[in-house]
């Protein structure tokens, strides 16, 4: 009996190590197995073409002399308001005043020979009638006096392009705006051509965007499109305006304008970037717009040249999946093929993920 006991003692001992065994081997196995996070992709709807872009003003003049001076005032600073017609930069100009002065003697040197000559044409038109000059007398005076008419007009003329580069001593606005950029101080050699002061009209705002090429020609003129400005939040909707024809001098893109309603443009400045979405137009009754998914950009695995990302494979393991991409939007990559709309990814991992590695769902 005493040999029962201890026989059975043993047992017992046994199976409550041997069970004790398999619930450590199971938390082990548990513990082994890699924590991670899953996620369902965003829809993307591949009908509408998403742009990055910039707002500026519609209209744009940059203010430069076509006279060489030094500049004597500045009356504006950078981001002050302006009315058109406004004095904005004074420039040296004794030069041509000294000029003019000397133009204004010759005219009047020219209108007093003209007098002279006017006056010798009259007496001989008159000695001619009585027969008292001859024809050859009369050509020579007659040709003294378009000669002194010549003059004249000439100074004249030379008054009036001294008067016009004149004007180009006195910059003013050409419309009201902001001044946006500053380029000279008082004191700076002024030169031909050389920019100064750059004036940009207010409350006419546009968004300026680069259109790759495979999708210009679904992008028309009067298309609509929706403006995300995230810094001013706001949510336009826009008209395209124009649309460059040639991407020869923009890096290979095509440059449209998107106009902004300017009943919507409170607290919009230039420089604010913008995204926008323009539904897709197309003439190809073929083509058929395929379904794309979103994904964040940190779920892709690199390995050579190749992209893919993890999902969930059978008996709770990681699966890796080649997937080709698209465009990036922000923190997220458009997925072109290789994982459906409905199919669950691995996001992220509390450990290293290989295929086939165990894992159990956070």
């Amino acid at each position: 009996m005493g040999i029962l006991k201890g026989a059975l003692g043993l047992s017992l001992i046994a199976f409550l190590s041997c069970s004790s065994s398999q619930k450590d081997g199971l938390k082990i196995a548990s513990e082994s197995n890699v924590e991670v996070i899953i996620a369902q992709p965003l829809a993307f709807n591949s009908s509408v073409i998403n742009l990055s872009g910039q707002v500026e003003g519609s209209q744009k003049a940059t203010l430069s002399t076509r006279i060489m001076g030094l500049i004597t005032k500045v009356y504006v600073k950078l981001g002050d308001p302006v009315h058109e017609g406004q004095l904005l930069v004074s420039i040296s100009n004794q030069d041509l005043q000294a000029k003019k002065g000397q133009i204004e003697a010759s005219i009047s040197t020219a209108q007093a020979g003209l007098s002279n000559a006017r006056k010798d044409l009259d007496r001989f038109n008159l000695l001619a009638k009585q027969n008292s000059a001859t024809p050859k007398e009369l050509e020579n005076i007659t040709l003294q006096y378009k000669t002194a008419l010549s003059q004249l007009d000439a100074a004249i003329q030379m008054r009036k392009e001294i008067d016009a580069n004149l004007k180009y001593a006195r910059l003013t606005a050409p419309f009201s705006g902001n001044v946006i950029q500053k380029l000279a101080d008082v004191g700076s050699l002024a030169s031909p051509g050389t920019p100064i002061l750059t004036i940009e009209q207010i409350g006419t705002y546009q968004v300026n965007a680069s259109v790759p090429e495979n999708q210009i020609n679904q992008i028309h003129l009067g298309d609509l499109a929706a403006v995300h400005i995230e810094s001013a939040n706001k949510i336009l909707k826009g008209t395209i305006t124009q649309i460059n024809s040639s991407s020869e001098y923009s890096g290979g893109s095509y440059i449209i304008k998107v106009s902004l309603p300017q009943d919507s443009q409170k607290d919009i400045r230039s420089g604010m970037y913008a995204n926008i979405s323009i539904d897709k137009k197309t003439t190809n009754l073929g083509d058929n717009s395929t379904h794309s998914v979103l994904v964040p950009v940190s779920s892709i695995i690199h390995k050579d040249e190749l992209e893919g990302l993890y999902t969930l494979g059978n008996n709770n393991t990681a699966l890796l999946r080649w997937v080709r991409l698209g465009k990036t939007f922000g923190d997220q990559v458009e997925v072109l093929s290789g994982l459906e709309k409905s199919e669950s990814f691995i996001v992220h991992a509390n450990g290293k993920l290989y295929d086939g590695a165990p894992i159990r769902v956070k």
